[in-house]
């Protein structure tokens, strides 16, 4: 009973402390006998020197000194000071005050004061560093896929979205409650929450469609084509959506730095009429000797952009004593964009953009920004799944001067899949620069001229977050808004057996039974 009595005051006495640590600095009260160091303290995540949004979460961090305590001083042009307490190092940031500061001072900058106390008692002050507060708004949602970072078969995988305003994250639709089944390829229509698409994988497969407040699941395979639609990208106006349809294949290595190949035996390009229920194509996006895949539609509706890679050049076969191989690394992809005309539904002349023969570089997953000035791409050594090789890094290509360059985001780990702001200011992008293995969000600035600020990943409530979480984030998209759609009548779409089965539509000139590219055979 004693002993319980001396535990409860031990901990009634820790938290006054705490209290009374907590009213000192959140009172005004400064330090006034400190030293000045000419270093930056160490912080994680690293949010020094940012451009960052005005209304974007408070970015908590870690102070990695050595200290008996420690306090931050966040201050502007306008508005009061903001003084946090950091117990253990971790700077957490109250959210109102937070926000109130930023709006205050949209173009201004953030001042961070960051002081120590050393463990014989003296108070140290390190180098002052800031963040820019830019006018452009971030979109206020960030939807992913949150998968394990290696695999052979899936496990537990959910679509998620996250409100970047604040720490509110929530899964939309998790195969927990779907048999454990596959989701991927997750895709909105101009960041439109209400209008979005995903498909379902193994048990009860389909791709599911929201739009209009109606959800439905399709199979838009039909006897023509290679697949049913795969990698996705909307019309501007919701009415239709291109999907490659591919043939697809996975090597697991065996060796370090390497996880797994995702390889395109044959792929070609469909276009799915929502409204008519109709898949239809072109030539040009079917041939017999080429690879199309990775779609996007520009924001006017005018030009289809994608990846390219010829099968004759790049895809030699090797015989040996067991099996029929092919060399991968050798299937190396341009950017390609070709006309459309919506009106009379008619495809122009197909256009090289970055020709994998003067880059000896493989181009995935490109995306045009709001605005229509550029196309946001990764430039691999070789094929198009970028997200698994660590030579991806990610480019621009400028409509308007054609020509293309390099952005300075970019580090020695993956940098891969990425998605833009409604605004075209912002883009999202997966990086596993940490590490190397697991992928994270970084958000940077992008402004009209080309140039971005520094990358920063997405701010969590526990600052220490990342260091224990044991999962991908996969495929970001920004959205405008949360998702609504009512979780009861998307899982029992979901869950249905029940299909619509899409039809050939009026003049799909098909140049083969099973699809027009041809296959690379292996064993």
């Amino acid at each position: 009973m004693k002993k319980n009595s001396r535990n409860i005051m031990a901990l009634i006495g820790l938290a006054l402390v705490a209290v009374i640590v907590y009213a000192v600095f959140s009172s005004g009260d400064k330090i006034d006998s400190y030293k000045q160091l000419n270093s930056l303290a160490k912080i994680y995540p690293d949010y020094t020197n940012l451009i960052i949004p005005p209304n974007i979460a408070p970015l908590n961090f870690e102070i990695k000194e050595k200290g008996k305590s420690c306090f931050v001083e966040i201050s502007s042009e306008n508005g009061p000071t903001i003084r946090v307490y950091g117990q253990n190092g971790k700077i957490e940031i109250p959210v109102r005050k937070w926000h109130d500061l930023l709006d205050m001072n949209r173009g201004g900058r953030l001042r961070y004061d960051i002081f120590c106390e050393l463990p014989d008692g003296r108070w140290v002050k390190y180098k002052t560093f800031y963040n820019d507060i830019s006018n452009d708004n971030i979109d206020p949602y960030l939807a992913y896929r949150l998968i394990a970072p290696g695999y052979i078969i899936w496990g537990n995988i959910g679509l998620y979205q996250r409100n970047i305003e604040g720490f509110e994250e929530n899964d939309f639709v998790n195969n927990r409650y779907t048999g454990g089944n596959c989701m991927n390829c997750h895709n909105f229509n101009m960041q439109n929450p209400d209008e979005m698409m995903f498909h379902v994988r193994a048990q009860h497969g389909g791709t599911v469609i929201i739009r209009n407040n109606k959800i439905v699941k399709v199979n838009t395979k039909i006897p023509q084509t290679l697949s049913a639609g795969v990698y996705p990208s909307w019309y501007p106006d919701g009415r239709m959506i291109a999907f490659s349809v591919n043939k697809i294949g996975q090597y697991f290595h065996a060796i370090k730095g390497k996880s797994k190949e995702v390889v395109d035996f044959a792929s070609d390009i469909i276009v799915y009429d929502i409204d008519k229920n109709t898949v239809s194509s072109t030539p040009a996006l079917e041939t017999k000797d080429s690879l199309e895949t990775f779609p996007n539609w520009s924001p006017d509706g005018k030009y289809l952009y994608y990846c390219s890679a010829p099968l004759s050049d790049f895809i030699q076969k090797v015989k040996n004593d067991s099996t029929n191989q092919f060399q991968y690394d050798r299937i190396k992809y341009s950017l390609m964009r070709i006309p459309y005309d919506f009106e009379n539904n008619t495809w122009g002349k197909p256009q090289v953009l970055v020709s994998a023969k003067e880059t000896n570089k493989s181009v995935s997953f490109p995306r045009v920004s709001p605005d229509n000035r550029y196309v946001m791409f990764c430039l691999s050594d070789y094929g198009n799944f970028s997200i698994n090789h660590k030579s991806s890094d990610i480019y621009v290509y400028d409509i308007e001067k054609r020509s293309f360059k390099k952005l300075d985001v970019n580090s020695e780990q993956t940098d891969s899949f990425h998605s833009w702001s409604s605004n075209s200011r912002w883009f999202v992008f997966s990086s596993k620069r940490e590490n190397g293995l697991f992928a994270r969000p970084y958000l940077c600035y992008f402004d009209e001229n080309g140039n971005t600020g520094k990358p920063f990943v997405l701010p969590q409530k526990d600052p220490g977050f990342y260091g224990t979480f044991l999962k991908s984030y996969n495929v970001p998209e920004f959205i405008k808004g949360k998702i609504s759609v009512d979780a009861r009548r998307l899982y029992d779409v979901v869950n249905s057996d029940s299909l619509i089965n899409a039809t050939i539509g009026p003049g799909f000139n098909i140049l083969g039974k099973t699809g027009s590219s041809k296959k690379v055979g292996v064993k």
